[in-house]
């Protein structure tokens, strides 16, 4: 193996050394494209590319004819490819539009992330699950019967229905805008024969009194010292835990007593009417804060939000007693408290900011005392 800057004139005067078969000269300029120089007299661009399973080698094309600029042009675009998690040496059907890779990974990824926050769970469902089963195929061949199959591939992997419903989603979705922007190839979406998988995936899992004294004093006793007053404000505000841990003073409006949330899951701002124990906990802070401090719960290590707070939190839930508790569950308690002291379920939808109350109705849990204290209301029958 020789590895050298190829150029024209060079290529044109390789010769393979005696005693050898092959023999092969690397490129500087592109890695991993070099020619096959035979003993034969036969040279070949090729290219060396490296799949998790092993290296493997595409023939370009004669090195007799095909120019080292074409040779160059072509390794490029193989290499696109590999990066997709496709196979360059998969042979695409005529008519059949562009593999399901190149399309999602160079047109459906930009777009949506010029606009979708939660773009980076699509990146990743699309890397883990549609490119390695479908990545090489030409979106055009494809039809329901390919798509039964990737679920029916997902489904005997464990997954769950919901991962496969948004699996499910991105590609239909992929499939809509290719049709609206006119792929050619591109003729039908064939997830429109697919129906979604039936989810039943509600974790009732909700803080009762006594569970909530102890959460309580574990976090206190954790040896985050902002670890107390996050949890605590997520029981006050019922806030996501990244709206809480990004948390600024400058969207504190302490004369109308709100916080302003100015980027939620729904890319909606969203004002969160702060009760006087939310006030009471910020003005606290407010003076153990340091002086300048944007962010309202900043890591005292760093000055800056907590990227995560799971080591504390995971230590503070098992010395509670509460080993499964997630922090999302403090979400689902807010909600319980507001649904077991009369709150509407309107109400409770506005404070957690739900689009529509069918979602809020997950976490408006009645406990089994006031369930019981309702069925009392009706009189003995005579």
């Amino acid at each position: 193996m020789t590895v050298t800057r190829l150029t024209e004139d060079v290529v044109q005067r390789l010769e393979c050394p005696l005693g050898r078969q092959h023999w092969a000269v690397f490129d500087t300029l592109l890695c991993g494209l070099y020619v096959d120089v035979q003993a034969s007299g036969r040279m070949a661009y090729r290219l060396r590319y490296r799949t998790p399973q092993r290296p493997r080698y595409l023939t370009l094309g004669d090195a007799r004819v095909m120019t080292l600029e074409e040779a160059r042009r072509e390794a490029r675009d193989a290499l696109r490819k590999v990066r997709a998690g496709a196979d360059p040496r998969a042979v695409q059907l005529p008519g059949a539009g562009p593999t399901v890779a190149s399309f999602f990974v160079q047109r459906y990824l930009p777009y949506v992330q010029s606009y979708k926050r939660s773009w980076a769970t699509d990146e990743t469902l699309i890397r883990l699950h549609v490119l390695p089963a479908l990545g090489p195929r030409g979106m055009g061949e494809l039809s329901g019967a390919d798509m039964a199959g990737l679920v029916a591939a997902m489904q005997a992997r464990g997954y769950a229905p919901a991962t496969v419903n948004r699996v499910l989603v991105i590609l239909g979705y992929g499939y809509r805008l290719a049709l609206r922007w006119r792929v050619p190839g591109v003729e039908d979406n064939p997830l429109r024969e697919i129906r979604a998988l039936k989810e039943d995936n509600r974790i009732e899992r909700y803080l009762t009194p006594e569970q909530t004294v102890r959460l309580l004093q574990s976090v206190r006793d954790s040896r985050n010292p902002c670890l107390a007053d996050i949890v605590a404000f997520l029981l006050y505000t019922g806030a996501r835990k990244r709206e809480v841990l990004d948390a600024r003073w400058q969207d504190i409006d302490w004369t109308h007593r709100h916080w302003r949330i100015p980027h939620t899951k729904s890319g909606r701002i969203r004002h969160v009417p702060l009760s006087e124990g939310a006030q009471a906990l910020l003005a606290q802070r407010r003076v153990a804060c340091p002086t300048g401090s944007a962010w309202v719960f900043a890591n005292p290590a760093t000055g800056k939000p907590f990227v995560t707070i799971y080591y504390a939190w995971y230590q503070a839930r098992r010395k509670a007693g509460l080993p499964a508790l997630r922090l999302h569950d403090l979400r689902h308690s807010f909600a319980s408290f507001l649904a077991n002291a009369g709150r509407s379920l309107y109400e409770v939808q506005v404070l957690l900011g739900h689009a529509n109350a069918r979602t809020t109705s997950r976490y408006a849990h009645l406990s089994p005392e006031r369930l019981r204290d309702a069925v009392a209301a009706i009189p003995p029958l005579e």
